[in-house]
Formats: C-alpha cells, structure tokens, sequence
C-alpha cells in the first residue's frame, strides 16, 4: 500500500496526504479526517520516502505562461510576483509556446521543483478529468477558464474575463453608434478557446438586431500579427462596406489598422476598431485604439489568492469573473 493508494481512497492530492501525515496547519479538519480515515481502513504506514517528499518542498508556486511574447501575460506575470512575494511564497516559472501543452509543462515543473500548487496563465478551454491527472497539486486557471471541457469546477479553479458577454459588449459598443456592418477578426471560430467564445458574443450581439452576416467573419490562423494584417486586408476588399471591425486582441487590432491604412481607409472616419485587452502598446497607435481593458493587477491578485486558499484547503475551489474596464481611445466614431 502506498501514499498514493491513499490519495486516491480519500479523493485529495499525494502533497495533502504528506502534509495531513506530517501534521501541516494547513490543511483542514474536514480533509484531515478524510484522509486519516483512508490510513486506517487501508493499513498504510508512512515510509520515509513519503515523509521525504513533504520536507523536499518549499512553499513555491509554479507558474506556467502559455504564449510567448504576450504583453498582456507580461503585464499579469509581474503582478502574480509581487502577490507571491507579498504572500511568502516563491515563484518558479516556465514559458512555453502557444501550440504547446501547458498541462505537460506544469507536471514537470511540479515533478521538478515540489510545488504547493501550479497557475496556468494561458491555456486550453478543453480540460478533461483525465488531463488533470496529470498535476497532482492544486490549479489556478489564470485569464482563461474550462468551458469546453468536462472537468468538474471542484478540481480546479479559475480568475478571467467572461469573454463571451465582454465580446458582445464591444459589439453593442459599435452598434449603438449606428454602424450595421461590422465585420469581426479572430484566430478561429470554432477552436474551443478564446475566439470561438468572442465570436459567439459578437454573433449574438448582431443576431438579436438582425445584422448578423456571417460573411463578415475573418479568420487568421493564428494571433500573430502579420495574420491580422492579411486576414483584415482581404476582408475589406471582399467588403469595402464595413464600417467597423471588432478584432478580438489589441495587438490583431494594431496590424487591423495598419491594413485599413495600407487600404486608404481611415480610422475611424471610415472603418471604426474595438478590441479587448488593453495592453500599454494599444495606447499609442494612431488613433489610440478602443478596447475593454482586462486589469492584470486584479487578476494576478485574485489567482495568487485562490491558489492560497486552495493550498489551506484543498476543497476551496472557486471561479470569478473579473470585469474590464472600456478605455476609450480615438478608434471609434458614429457611423455616417
């Protein structure tokens, strides 16, 4: 029998097994009764390689950027920083490319460094309990959230934006200033992530005041924003009647407007651009772009303290909204 055997009886983690049997304050009356109830039906004795494990860690939180080079994760990154350090607690991080599998990245790190617990900032919609499995320390979904997966809400938790309702709240931005054709540009619109739940807001937004034509849909393939600028300069030629364009990230809406430029268009006399992020760079285009903002210190905040909770009390799970803030540049005008 093994602290594993343990784990899996009493439904938590191997770490909350060591921390319950080496007598940690952190760990509740509720799960600590749990698993001391599994020791005793399962005959287990602590081994010095399970006691082992508990003095290996340190109090370290894992950090897992999926997305290199986004300065909105930047902005977020340093934040969770100064809340860790705030907190007593390290932070080890790794950064991976936005094709590679955070989840993999993270069961390493862990394996690695004898983490508390792990914030994935940036990653998959799609999470199955399977693919959980493979942490066995508590997880903090940091700008994203499951909502394409199956993982009960209870194993993990998560801080992001709703990016469905903040979506359809940039549309109604452009549609209560008179514009009918508005055209939309993302990664991929059904790519159980980010932009298949911007579109579904941006498509319901114009679908309840009957101006919903799907033609007006562009995919990129990609975030980059040499894509943008293709994807943006090919739409506007297909459509030259657009009036304004919603573009799901401000650093696809920089490259949307360099393309209308490019095009003889002017923003926002002739072509209106929204976004959502709010990254620094957005603020110095000409015009200042349009975009909600998401508040990076909020959200590293509030992950730092969800993951803390979690580490005290393993059954302390929780997912929040946190809400942009419109900043409004010079991108948009009244349609004409």
């Amino acid at each position: 029998m093994t602290i594993r055997d343990v784990a899996k009886s009493s439904g938590v983690s191997i770490s909350t097994v060591s921390r319950v049997l080496n007598g940690h304050p952190d760990v509740s009356e509720a799960v600590r009764e749990k698993v001391m109830k599994a020791v005793e039906e399962l005959h287990y004795v602590p081994n010095d390689s399970a006691r082992s494990l508990v003095q290996a860690q340190t109090d370290t939180i894992g950090v897992v950027i999926r997305g290199i080079g986004n300065p909105f994760f930047a902005s977020v990154m340093a934040e969770i920083e100064k809340a860790a350090a705030k907190a007593g607690y390290e932070i080890a991080r790794t950064q991976i490319g936005a094709e590679e599998d955070e989840l993999l990245a993270g069961a390493s790190l862990v394996k690695s460094r004898r983490l508390k617990g792990l914030i994935l900032l940036g990653g998959r919609f799609d999470y199955s309990a399977e693919d959980a499995q493979r942490i066995d320390v508590p997880f903090v979904c940091c700008t994203f959230t499951n909502s394409f997966g199956d993982l009960a809400t209870e194993q993990y938790s998560s801080i992001s934006i709703n990016d469905y309702a903040e979506a359809y709240r940039a549309t109604q931005y452009l549609t209560a200033r008179g514009h009918q054709r508005i055209g939309i540009v993302l990664e991929r619109r059904e790519d159980h992530s980010i932009s298949e739940l911007r579109c579904r807001g941006y498509c319901d937004a114009l679908r309840g005041k009957g101006l919903l034509d799907e033609a007006l849909i562009a995919e990129t393939g990609s975030f980059s924003m040499a894509a943008a600028y293709e994807a943006t300069k090919k739409l506007i030629t297909e459509h030259p009647e657009i009036t304004a364009l919603f573009v799901i990230a401000d650093s696809m809406a920089i490259a949307a407007m360099k393309a209308l430029y490019d095009l003889g268009r002017r923003v926002p006399e002739d072509c209106s651009v929204i976004a959502i992020d709010g990254i620094e760079m957005s603020e110095y285009t000409t015009p200042a772009l349009t975009t909600l903002s998401q508040p990076p210190e909020v959200m590293a905040r509030k992950a730092v303290k969800a993951m803390l909770d979690v580490i005290r009390d393993p059954e302390a799970h929780r997912h929040e909204w946190v809400k942009t803030t419109l900043r409004e540049g010079g991108s948009v005008a009244q349609a004409r």
